[in-house]
Parts: C-alpha cells; sequence; structure tokens
C-alpha cells in the first residue's frame, strides 16, 4: 500500500504512510547478522555488543520514513512531513527529527505517477506535484515497489480533491473560446480572388 487516508472532507485530505514490510525485513536481516556474529564469535563482550550496535544502527539507517500528506483547503496550503528513526536516535531529542514542507494548494498544477529506481529492488513508483513555477516535489520520499494501480488511486484522490480537472477543462474551453473569437474576427481577403476572377472573364 502505498498511503493510507487517515481523513477525508471537503476541506482536509490527510494521507499516512508507514515503512513498508519489505522495509521491516531488511531491518529484521541485518539485526539478525549482528546477533548472529555476537552468539558465535568468540571475541570479547564489547565486540560482541559492537556486532550488535552496528548491525542494528545499519538496519535502521534502511529503514523507511513515516510519512504523512495533509491537504488543507481553510489554510490553503499543503503539508508534507517525514520522521526519520535513525535522526531521532542519533540526536535523543525531538528537534531535527521531523521536517515538514509546506507549500500554497493554488501553486499546485498537476499529480503524475512517476518511475523511480529503488536501492537493491528494482524500481517502484511515487506520486509528484507539479507546481506553475515549474517546479516539483514528490508526495513521499520514498517510491512503493510494484502495485502502480495503488499509486495512481492516490494521485486520482488528490486531483479529485483540488479539483484540478475541473481546472483543466475550464482553461481548455477559455483557449477555445479565444480561438474561435480570434478566427472570427480575422478579415476576409477576398481582393485577390475579384482580380482574378476579373482577369479570367
Amino acid at each position: 500500500m502505498y498511503m493510507l487516508v487517515e481523513s477525508h472532507s471537503k476541506s482536509i485530505l490527510h494521507l499516512k504512510r508507514s515503512p513498508s514490510i519489505r522495509s521491516w525485513s531488511v531491518l529484521v536481516g541485518i539485526s539478525s547478522v549482528g546477533l548472529a556474529a555476537a552468539y558465535y564469535s568468540e571475541d570479547s563482550l564489547g565486540w560482541k555488543l559492537f556486532y550488535l550496535a552496528g548491525c542494528f544502527f545499519v538496519a535502521v539507517q534502511n529503514l523507511e520514513e513515516w510519512e504523512e500528506a495533509l491537504f488543507d483547503k481553510d489554510a490553503g496550503k499543503v503539508f508534507l512531513k517525514t520522521f526519520n528513526l535513525y535522526k531521532k536516535l542519533l540526536t535523543m531529542s525531538k528537534a531535527g527529527h521531523e521536517q515538514a514542507v509546506v507549500v500554497p494548494l493554488g501553486e499546485i498544477r498537476a499529480v503524475n505517477v512517476e518511475e523511480e529506481k529503488v536501492r537493491y529492488f528494482g524500481k517502484g513508483y511515487l506520486v509528484v506535484l507539479r507546481f506553475g513555477t515549474g517546479f516539483s516535489h514528490p508526495l513521499t520520499q520514498n517510491a512503493v515497489m510494484g502495485c502502480r494501480s495503488d499509486v495512481e488511486a492516490v494521485a486520482k484522490l488528490i486531483t479529485s480533491f483540488l479539483e484540478l480537472n475541473k481546472v483543466s477543462a475550464q482553461q481548455d474551453l477559455e483557449e477555445s473560446s479565444e480561438t474561435d473569437v480570434t478566427d472570427e474576427e480575422e478579415p476576409k481577403d477576398t481582393t485577390g480572388c475579384d482580380a482574378q476572377k476579373a482577369r479570367t472573364l
């Protein structure tokens, strides 16, 4: 699952994502290596603790982040937050372990699904927010393996919530109307045709 819907109303869309099963499996696997090395090693207790701590921190470093996206129409902003357990353990404090990106909702022009290479596992998919300034930002820092349909469902949900389809349709209608008006206002040059007919006669 790419992201879960925490809450959804006319003014709020709250999405959350936790580390995937694959990410937890990697953590357990690396931690098991450290545990086995400490158990079967004939080294001193200090070295055994070093094996355990080293493998544990490597495992936590590869653990995906907890992420959430809050689209708030009342505030007119989208809040993208990430929680990193590795940074939390390093700092041992609340400061610096949570990062937030705040973007005005009015700047979002499109929501797309893109492919991204996932380390050691191939390619995955994630949602990308496109802004009017040409800048883009991923909805999550981590892509999900396979399950493109799940990612597309999240993209469609955001597009529907922000009513981007209506905005796009309205822009197309305005452009079409402007084109029709321009064509009607263009004067028809019949001088050349009249002169040719006169020469023919």
